[in-house]
């Protein structure tokens, strides 16, 4: 299998480093990541100036890959459609430093990575573990492969992507697994106020407040609770609903 990898993190995060050596030894991987952290980014592009791509060889395994000034969502555009000397058969993103669950999935970069994959139709995954004084990226690397590899990924709706995330309780192969739906309740729109040292006023965002419950299991209970959990997440910004709503409204007789 060829495996395009990316991230929000930067390309010398620990996270993708452990990730990609973990996918070589078995599976041909290349790596094209933001030279900068890009987390909370989203899906955003850079089109206001250009991209500058520079090669980074791994002198450790040899892994090859680029450096980009953009966002994931670039490197995986320019990964797919310029530098990969291969057509990849699966885009992951990750390994995320930091969960990715709930309403969060909507702003995540490592999230937007894979959903730039699924955009043009590729299998994509993004894997994320809990961020801790020291992060197990192994065996997050471990768990995450390992489900992504059991996925019969042509029974996969298109467009669709796979978020996986390990909770810090879990230290070893023996988990509980749960496939749930993700967390649709807003959280984390408190911010914390102060003065910086220039006298000006600025608020901090927090992950308060935890969002409330929901009526269906969800990741972010799942993990709360120590489960690995794995949600489906699709690209189609289209609401069937409510389009059907609003043409019944504006329909003329």
């Amino acid at each position: 299998m060829k495996v395009l990898i990316t991230n929000d993190d930067g390309y010398f995060a620990k996270g993708i480093k452990v990730l990609a050596r973990h996918i070589a030894k078995t599976d041909e991987v290349f790596v094209v990541a933001p030279q900068f952290e890009q987390s909370g980014i989203s899906q955003a592009i850079t089109f206001l100036r250009p991209l500058n791509p520079h090669p980074v060889v791994d002198a450790d395994n040899k892994l090859k890959g680029f450096t980009v000034n953009g966002t994931p969502s670039d490197c995986v555009k320019l990964g797919i459609h310029e530098l990969c000397p291969w057509k990849p058969d699966l885009i992951i993103s990750g390994i995320n430093c930091g969960l990715n669950i709930g309403i969060n999935v909507c702003h995540s970069g490592t999230v937007g990575g894979a959903f730039a994959g699924a955009m043009f139709d590729f299998p994509a995954a993004a894997i994320s573990t809990e961020a801790t004084t020291n992060p197990n990226f192994e065996l997050a690397a471990e768990i995450g492969w390992s489900l992504i590899q059991k996925t019969d990924w042509k029974k996969m709706p298109a467009r669709s992507v796979v978020n996986i995330n390990v909770p810090s309780s879990v230290t070893s192969n023996d988990y509980n697994l749960e496939v749930v739906p993700v967390e649709t309740n807003p959280l984390g729109y408190h911010y914390q106020k102060g003065t910086d040292p220039k006298n000006r006023t600025f608020y901090w965002a927090t992950n308060s407040p935890a969002p409330k419950p929901s009526p269906v299991r969800c990741d972010t209970v799942a993990t709360r609770e120590g489960s690995v959990t794995v949600s489906t997440i699709s690209y189609d910004p289209n609401h069937t609903e409510a389009l059907a709503a609003l043409a019944d409204q504006l329909k003329t007789s």
